[in-house]
């Protein structure tokens, strides 16, 4: 069930350099420990150390922010968009 796997610069260097790649999983908890098994490293950008998606990191699917439709357990399907953002912080 492939779809399509959106990170942006921070995490870019785990993918090889990709900005998108398709993955698969048939949820976002799936989807993320295959992610981390091709790349491995990606997981450690996303989970904190008891599992769960880092506070500073929104996850997308489509558009909707995962912690409201059901976070890790989140059901995926061909065609979807995941989209991986850690938060930035900068500036004065």
């Amino acid at each position: 069930m492939p779809v399509t796997v959106n990170v942006t610069s921070v995490i870019q260097k785990v993918v090889n350099g990709q900005r998108a790649f398709p993955a698969e999983g048939g949820t976002l908890g799936a989807l993320i420990e295959n992610i981390e098994r091709a790349y491995p490293g990606f997981a450690g950008q996303i989970m904190d150390e008891n599992g769960n998606i880092r506070r500073f990191v929104n996850v997308y699917l489509n558009d909707e922010d995962v912690r409201y439709l059901g976070g890790k357990a989140t059901p995926l399907k061909d065609g979807d968009t995941v989209s991986f953002l850690p938060a930035l912080a900068g500036g004065s």
